[in-house]
């Protein structure tokens, strides 16, 4: 039985933790939550409004530990397992310190929010000799994982990939309702996923040589939003030695909400759309996993890769090459 740390408790703290609440040889130990903020002088007391979130997420989902003091839950040597499912921002940070006191580590997409951070949490894995996965959801669906193999064997060629991801976030939201205390980022967060699964398809899974595949990188990249100080669109193209492009869009702007990966090949048409969960091919139309029942994958894959002393699905060095593209693009 491997003890789980739950670092954060928002969207995709539930859904890793009725993952696992399903997985035989995991333990769910200690679940983290923010610490409180310093209230001002004049106003009502507040210490114990994240104490009491952060309680409440334990004991609804059969936490045996809570604490808003990630060190002391990091110190604690029952922990075999650590979730970074925080603030994207704080990815890299949490990561380095999960590393550091000798915990395997799962970690929210994207595993930091610049390319110095990301090698940097890959290299201190590989020193400790410990598992590192990354949260990267769309490499998880079963219904192109055909394709990317007659893509290794040679039987299938993708054309192009079409990656969009359109919001509307003038304020900052997230998909639980609330108000978060942070804010996302359309290059570092959303097109992480799309670059990623781009890569890794046109690729065969094969990561470790992807990068010799790509000729050029293109992008337009605005400038900041004053009313929410960051970039909220984007549109950024990848080119390959074989004449494959990758394309991702998206915006903050956006009024309609799409989210929608297309990749079109000398075989067929595949068009998986996130948020209807139907994948749409020659053949018409079929229902496939939620977003939440395919992301619900992730958590006990890493598990069973801790447990069988295997690489996780997606191991860090494997989400090096997408960082890459991004910190092209930043620069």
């Amino acid at each position: 039985m491997l003890n789980v740390c739950m670092i954060g408790h928002g969207m995709m703290g539930i859904w890793h933790s009725e993952a696992l609440q399903r997985t035989p040889d995991a333990a769910l130990h200690t679940v983290v939550g923010r610490p409180p903020k310093p209230a001002a002088a004049d106003a009502a007391p507040t210490a114990g409004r994240a104490q009491s979130s952060t309680e409440a997420f334990a004991q609804k989902y059969g936490y045996k530990k809570w604490t808003t003091n990630l060190d002391e839950a990091l110190a604690d040597p029952e922990v075999d397992i650590v979730i970074i499912a925080g603030p994207s921002e704080t990815h890299a940070e949490m990561s380095l310190k999960s590393i550091t006191a000798g915990k395997h580590t799962l970690v929210e997409i994207p595993i930091a929010m610049n390319l110095e951070g990301a090698e940097a949490v890959v290299a201190a894995a590989r020193e400790k000799g410990l598992f590192l996965g990354v949260s990267h959801p769309m490499r998880y669906r079963a219904e192109r994982h055909d394709m990317v193999r007659r893509v290794a064997e040679g039987q299938e060629k993708i054309h192009s990939v079409q990656g969009r991801f359109f919001i509307h976030r003038l304020q900052n939201v997230g998909a639980t309702g609330l108000q978060r205390s942070w804010t996302d980022n359309i290059l570092w967060h959303h097109t992480t996923h799309l670059v990623d699964i781009g890569l890794w398809t046109v690729a065969g899974g094969d990561m470790a040589t992807v990068e010799d595949r790509i000729r050029n990188v293109y992008a337009a990249y605005p400038a900041v939003e004053p009313r929410t100080g960051i970039p909220m669109e984007l549109v950024l193209v990848v080119e390959t030695h074989d004449d494959q492009t990758i394309l991702c869009n998206g915006s903050y702007y956006a009024h309609n909400r799409i989210y929608d990966v297309l990749h079109v090949t000398d075989r067929d048409d595949y068009h998986v759309d996130e948020l209807t969960s139907l994948m749409t091919t020659s053949d018409g139309e079929r229902p496939i996993p939620t977003e939440q029942e395919n992301a619900e994958l992730i958590a006990p894959e890493f598990v069973e890769a801790v447990r069988d002393g295997r690489e996780p699905f997606v191991p860090g060095w494997s989400v090096l090459p997408a960082m890459r593209i991004l910190h092209r693009v930043q620069e």
